[in-house]
């Protein structure tokens, strides 16, 4: 049953699934969902959504799914602002407030909110900041690792970070190393409250081997052989996710077959390295996959690979880990927060030599999958809203 509604927040968050992108900013969603069922607290979503001038390619289709609606009980709005893409980035805040003030005065007025927060905290953070000004409110913002350090390392966004993390009742941070990056960019550390990511349990756990590696080759039309090494790597294509050193350290694995799930704009240029290094016939580009084929491939997987050279706490570590299957990463962010013990697999620097070693020893160990799975025991999406929800009453309280 849930909680009657006692209090209300308006959550701003840029990160949201809408019908264009529908696994976009899903670990956002799951969190605000779970801190709408188990909670007090009543959220109400809007979600502006960046159009250039021109919305052709991809954004014609975003455009069509800036809609409102009602989705699992939460009120979602979607406001559009303009966009400058890859220009426009010191602008952004400001357009998010002409879009989305009036909107959110409106809801305000017909049903007053006692609390704003952004769930990103550039450009969301600097928006729901005037936002909350203009409605007399204390607001909260929150940081997952590349809001911060890409924004941080820009000095107009740097500036932004810091007058936002000043004026808010309090911050939160993905996990405790993102909380020391935030605390050395300059923000007060006693305003910052870890809150880790949750977990879909009944979705993320450990599948039986049998007949899954035919069941993933045969959805996913690759070539799957019940004895091949099976490596994925889960991830935007992107340079900081580190597919390339993957793909590189695939020639030294003459047995595995490698997986990238997501997409990006490092598509084109993964695939001919893929060509060029000679293992094209084993790194298979499955796109953005659905998500109850998330689990099967990770349960099917030996090993699960991001050599990233900075993250926040990462879904895809904990996920793969849910289905029982060892990672094997670099030393960014929260990695030391996850991988805190040899069941969880190994942190290793990020070259081609120690990823190559590093994935040759956790294939060769032979985990238990339920060992595995053990290791993020405490991980859950209603710990989550419940932490959620607590952090809010405490804001509310001083």
């Amino acid at each position: 049953m849930t909680p009657d509604k006692t209090r209300r927040v308006l959550t701003l968050s840029t990160l949201w699934p809408n019908a264009a992108n529908p696994r976009f900013g899903t670990f956002v969603a799951q969190s605000v969902e779970a801190l709408q069922a188990g909670s007090h607290w009543q959220p109400t979503v809007i979600n502006p959504i960046g159009l250039p001038p021109l919305t052709v390619g991809p954004y014609k289709a975003l455009s069509a799914a800036a809609v409102d609606g009602k989705e699992r009980g939460i009120e979602i709005y979607r406001p559009t602002f303009r966009l400058l893409p890859k220009f426009g980035g010191r602008f952004n805040p400001g357009q998010i407030v002409r879009a989305a003030l009036p909107l959110a005065r409106r809801l305000h007025a017909q049903q007053p909110f006692d609390l704003v927060d952004a769930q990103f905290f550039y450009p969301d953070g600097p928006a729901a900041m005037r936002i909350a000004q203009e409605l007399g409110l204390p607001f909260s913002a929150k940081a997952r690792g590349a809001d911060i350090h890409y924004w941080g390392a820009r000095s107009y966004g740097r500036k932004a970070l810091l007058e936002t993390a000043d004026k808010a009742a309090g911050v939160l941070a993905v996990c405790e190393a993102l909380a020391d990056d935030m605390t050395a960019l300059g923000m007060e550390r006693g305003k910052i409250t870890v809150h880790y990511t949750g977990l879909d349990r009944d979705r993320f756990r450990p599948l039986g081997h049998t007949m899954l590696r035919q069941r993933i080759a045969g959805e996913l039309g690759v070539p799957i052989g019940e004895n091949d090494e099976l490596v994925v790597t889960v991830g935007a294509l992107i340079a900081r996710k580190g597919q390339e050193l993957v793909i590189r350290a695939l020639a030294g694995l003459p047995a595995a077959q490698l997986l990238l799930v997501g997409q990006g704009e490092d598509d084109a240029s993964l695939r001919k390295l893929s060509k060029d290094s000679g293992v094209a016939d084993r790194v298979h580009f499955l796109g953005s996959v659905d998500h109850d084929l998330l689990p099967p491939i990770l349960s099917a997987a030996d090993v699960m690979v991001l050599p990233s050279t900075s993250e926040g706490l990462a879904n895809a570590w904990i996920e793969a880990l849910a289905c029982g299957t060892p990672i094997v990463i670099t030393d960014a962010g929260g990695a030391r927060e996850v991988v805190t013990g040899p069941e969880a697999g190994v942190i290793v620097a990020r070259t081609v030599r120690a990823l190559r070693e590093g994935i040759r020893l956790v294939i060769d160990r032979k985990y238990s999958p339920q060992v595995v799975a053990a290791s993020v025991d405490g991980f859950s999406w209603e710990a989550n809203g419940a932490a959620l929800a607590d952090y809010y009453d405490r804001l509310l309280a001083t």
